[in-house]
């Protein structure tokens, strides 16, 4: 029997370094786990959510049907787990309120801008301190273009988004992080400690060569200056 389905292994010792090194409960963190694991694929069957969790298949399944169960996620009859009907409904009724959908909505402007200026299509991202998420976008005009990232969740590490997020004083450059023979331009605003918010030129490597790059980089840091301001973080870096 591994320690995930021991109860033994949740002894005195166990319970307070779970309480004193980790505020999320370790049962909680991983049903919350499991959750994004599936939200960020799309789909995907026991065995990949349970790698990715670091569980046994049989830990993993109890917490993905208590998911089940309350409609977080659903089963289709191929055995893939996906968002189930109450992560929908939540989703509806955050639609087009709160302070994310005002940013996208503040942010769309200045994201189709940057799509005409550069060429390539532009995203806004937001991040929770361990991943991004592309909550906005404008479409690139060419007809071999990057398109479909609205909603993806990509990581920090080794990707454009995450190194602009990590150092917001300058872009950040990266070719085939997340998908072959695409470059990422990525640049942060200075959010001074809020939730980390970036934006992303993205488009095929050709057409993104040295000389473009330094282009794009230009067009990215004005639109990001202007952006903070339209916000009201603009005097943010000032005065840190």
């Amino acid at each position: 029997m591994s320690t995930d389905d021991n109860p033994m292994s949740w002894g005195d010792n166990s319970m307070s370094q779970s309480v004193t090194s980790d505020p999320v409960p370790r049962a909680v963190g991983r049903v919350l786990d499991l959750l994004e694991i599936v939200l960020a694929a799309g789909a995907c069957n026991l065995s990949a959510a349970a790698a990715a969790a670091e569980l046994t298949p049989t830990t993993a399944l109890r917490h993905l049907r208590a998911l089940e169960a309350r409609g977080y996620v659903r089963r289709d009859d191929g055995g893939n787990f996906s968002a189930g009907p109450t992560v929908m409904r939540i989703a509806a009724s955050l639609h087009d309120t709160g302070p994310l959908a005002r940013l996208a909505t503040t942010a769309q402007p200045f994201l189709d801008e940057l799509a005409a200026t550069t060429g390539e299509s532009t995203y806004l991202a937001v991040s929770d301190g361990t991943r991004a998420t592309y909550v906005a976008a404008a479409v690139s005009g060419h007809a071999i273009r990057h398109v479909g990232w609205v909603g993806q969740t990509v990581p920090l590490t080794g990707t454009a988004v995450g190194e602009a997020l990590d150092d917001p004083t300058r872009a950040a450059v990266r070719t085939g992080a997340v998908e072959p023979d695409i470059t990422a331009i990525s640049q942060a605003l200075p959010t001074d400690g809020g939730p980390g918010i970036a934006i992303s030129v993205i488009g095929p490597r050709h057409r993104l060569g040295a000389e473009r790059r330094r282009e794009v980089v230009k067009a990215l840091g004005d639109v990001i200056d202007r952006l903070a301001a339209d916000v009201g973080i603009g005097d943010m870096e000032a005065s840190a």
